[in-house]
């Protein structure tokens, strides 16, 4: 194509050397010398423009977010061409609900050219969509990123049949986050909250709630504190693809706990987002157990800047393999069937978000982003203290959680299985419910679902 262009340029050059030929002899020296000049120049002009051309390295990417995704993709994109000057992103910023309709579109119409090279997707889709469009996306495992430096448990989200389909992003470790000065009021510690059982739990926080005449703990939601506890347990919904809700000890323990905790007083749940956050920010609850990303909300009190801490969640009483540690949401990037240079998308998500701890340095304190990249605890960013959190160093913390957390198998039914249990808990709570006929109920729900 470059020498085509340029042979193009030489003749229509030539042209016009010869059309100057044609002049008075007087003129055709300075003429002939002009053109020439012309001719080197638009030549030159047309070699580098190809060559530029020829050399550029263009990936597109679709994200949400300007402030957080977005914010760190261009920083991804800076770092990357440091080493690679010719290579550009074309950043287009899709709300998540566009994007996941975007990619149904295509996979239906059997047309994956509008697709971007690379899209970012929430972790608890990738089972759902690998399993009905696996014509989407491209296989990651082989991409030469190392799989093992991320938290397992936000790793198990992407991976598919023991393949890889996306990269982890953002940290999503469970928090128990709690009031000090609250707590101390009661004649307690923080550290008097790590690593407890959810029956050591209730004790502390009882004194909480006396001491203060406000719940232990907020919440919103129903299901998500209970698929908290179940993770945190490592016992998974599906097994070998066949719905495990019925027999599964450990949901119907975290099942019984969330009645306790709103029968007595301990915590309130809220159905209403603002009410939530507003029961934080307003002191009207000592606690919240969340995904971290809910820190950027409790941060926004900031008349209680070194009044909160952060602990583990508690682990489930009786049950062999419980831990203090589990995951709530995030997204994690995947690269589409539509990508034309796998090469270049595996080799730029390798060196930035699969093993840069500089980009994760950069993301912390410009965009709260917390990585689910476990190395990125080592980094002296992460090792500060946050004033808010009374001098502890939270975020070296939390990526510390998310390294512990279990992985469990939701298969490509998470929504219809967090519905389901949202119904009966619902009914275990407000009508009294027996618990193991609401969890049959939820299975024979989410079977009914499946088949259809």
């Amino acid at each position: 194509m470059k020498k085509k262009l340029v042979g193009v340029l030489l003749t229509a050059a030539m042209a016009v050397s010869a059309l100057a030929g044609c002049g008075s002899k007087e003129a055709a020296a300075p003429a002939e010398s002009k053109a020439a000049e012309e001719k080197t120049e638009t030549v030159q002009e047309a070699t580098e423009e190809a060559e530029a051309a020829e050399g550029e390295e263009v990936l597109t990417v679709w994200c949400w977010d300007p402030n957080f995704n977005v914010y760190a993709m261009k920083q991804a994109e800076a770092l990357y061409q440091k080493d690679h000057p010719n290579f550009k992103l074309d950043i287009q910023e899709k709300v998540y609900t566009d994007i996941e309709q975007s990619l149904i579109t295509a996979a239906e119409a059997g047309n994956y050219d509008t697709l971007p090279d690379i899209f970012l997707m929430q972790d608890y889709s990738f089972h759902k969509d690998v399993a009905n469009y696996p014509e989407i996306f491209t296989e990651l495992t082989d991409s030469g990123i190392d799989f093992s430096q991320f938290s397992g448990g936000k790793l198990a989200d992407s991976t598919v049949d023991g393949k890889h389909y996306g990269i982890p992003f953002d940290n999503g470790a469970t928090i128990m986050a709690i009031r000090s000065d609250m707590v101390e009021k009661a004649g307690l510690t923080v550290e008097d909250f790590k690593d407890t059982t959810w029956s050591e739990f209730m004790e502390l926080a009882k004194k909480v709630v006396d001491a203060n005449g406000v719940p232990m703990l907020t919440s919103s939601g129903g299901s998500e504190i209970v698929i908290e506890m179940l993770q945190s347990a490592g016992a998974s919904p599906m097994q070998d693809g066949e719905v495990k809700l019925v027999d599964n000890a450990a949901l119907k323990k975290a099942i019984e706990v969330y009645k306790q905790l709103i029968d007595e007083g301990i915590m309130v749940d809220y159905t209403d987002w603002d009410q939530y956050i507003a029961s934080m920010n307003k002191g009207e609850a000592a606690g919240v157990i969340q995904g971290c990303w809910i820190m950027s909300s409790i941060q926004a009190a900031e008349d209680q800047s070194g009044e909160w801490a952060i602990v583990n969640m508690p682990a489930l009483d009786e049950i062999d393999g419980a831990t203090n540690y589990a995951n709530c949401g995030g997204a994690s990037w995947a690269v589409s069937s539509n990508c034309k240079n796998t090469e270049l998308a595996f080799d730029f998500l390798n060196a930035t978000f699969g093993s840069s701890v500089d980009l994760y340095d950069e993301l912390l304190p410009n965009a709260g982003v917390i990585a689910s990249y476990l190395p990125a605890a080592a980094s002296d960013a992460y090792g500060e203290a946050s004033e808010f959190y009374g001098g502890q160093a939270v975020y070296k913390d939390i990526v510390e959680f998310a390294g512990k957390v279990p992985g469990i198998d939701y298969g490509a039914y998470y929504s219809d299985i967090r519905s389901a249990l949202t119904d009966a808990i619902t009914n275990v709570v407000q009508n009294g419910a027996d618990v193991e006929t609401e969890i049959q109920n939820a299975q024979d729900t989410v079977e009914f679902n499946i088949s259809e």
